[in-house]
């Protein structure tokens, strides 16, 4: 990966960021991504929707369910009266193009992700997953929306489609103000992928771009459940779901670098650590390297597909690399059995 332009990325070790550490053209490359497709195993309904243009142009008529109106983000014209009587709460019902792809983005902006020490923080690498799935996913008639998760509210972008509304949700993502150490909330990981699967209904794909780490969870036992693998579980009953995990280099491999304090930015935990001492620097590593393992069995478990992207590797390729062997799967599973022709 190319060296950072400025130091901001590196500043975030010593105190919170500011703004974002990587500009929007540098997100995702489209010259190395144009011959690449996102192939989508599960088939839905029967046809891979976006495949095929529906029989009457517009974002047609079918209606959706109803979800709770957000002032700001969604049209007035779209409340639906006759459930805001009855609720004595404002609904909203968005309606449903035919056979369209609707992809969504669960992005996880917690202090934790603030944090990089290879050019780009976790939060701006996860904005650069989102936007190289973006870039793979457009398709005619094909909806990418977008959800930005903070401790103490969930931000929704409505799906729309086209290449300008990505760049659109992809700056509003950049602009996001940097969560500050020790905010609380009532939302954690599993509470937004509940929010994710409860307001969107319609079948498709999810992406959960985020640590994986809870606050408080110490665990290192893979039989033991992280407390959002039940919610991604569910949400991968009815649509594909791939997680996007995101780590620093420093967070799994400790540098030789004498007393060391180790903070976390969501919790009180403060703790020194002499780094130069071999065996608890392997302690530490193998701590670590648990710690990922149980949360690669965990996203295996929920049926969910798992990158894990790093901050001192190019992003481009890891996808890129991910998305031939899926190609390479899909192929597989299609293949007629032996001695069955087409």
């Amino acid at each position: 990966m190319p060296p950072p332009d400025d130091l901001s990325a590196v500043a975030s070790v010593l105190h919170e960021p500011r703004s974002a550490t990587i500009p929007l053209h540098k997100l995702a490359p489209e010259a190395a991504l144009r011959r690449l497709e996102l192939t989508v195993v599960r088939r839905l309904e029967g046809f891979l929707h976006g495949d095929h243009q529906g029989l009457l142009p517009g974002p047609g008529s079918e209606a959706n369910d109803a979800r709770l109106y957000v002032p700001g983000q969604d049209d007035v014209r779209k409340i639906d009266w006759a459930v805001t009587a009855r609720t004595t709460v404002p609904h909203v019902r968005d309606t449903i193009a035919d056979r369209e792809l609707e992809i969504w983005a669960l992005l996880d902006v917690t202090p934790s992700m603030n944090w990089g020490t290879e050019g780009v923080t976790k939060r701006d690498l996860g904005i650069a997953a989102v936007a190289t799935i973006g870039f793979l996913s457009q398709k005619m008639g094909d909806r990418f929306g977008g959800l930005i998760m903070r401790p103490d509210q969930i931000k929704r972008f409505p799906a729309q489609s086209g290449r300008t509304a990505l760049y659109g949700l992809l700056r509003r993502m950049l602009a996001e103000p940097i969560v500050s150490d020790h905010t609380t909330g009532p939302f954690s990981l599993a509470a937004g992928i509940q929010r994710m699967a409860r307001t969107e209904r319609r079948r498709g794909m999810r992406l959960v771009v985020s640590d994986f780490l809870t606050p408080g969870d110490f665990e290192l036992d893979p039989n033991v459940e992280p407390e959002w693998e039940r919610p991604m579980r569910q949400l991968a009953v009815r649509n594909q779901v791939l997680a996007i995990e995101v780590v620093d280099r420093h967070e799994v491999e400790f540098a030789d670098v004498g007393d060391l304090l180790i903070r976390d930015p969501e919790t009180d935990f403060e703790r020194y650590v002499n780094t130069s001492d071999d065996a608890a620097r392997e302690r530490m590593d193998a701590a670590t390297a648990a710690q990922r393992e149980r949360i690669r069995i965990a996203l295996r478990r929920a049926g969910a597909a798992h990158i894990q992207l790093r901050t001192d590797r190019d992003w481009v390729h890891d996808i890129a690399r991910f998305v031939m062997a899926y190609r390479r799967t899909a192929s597989m599973l299609h293949q007629p059995p032996a001695g069955v022709t087409r």
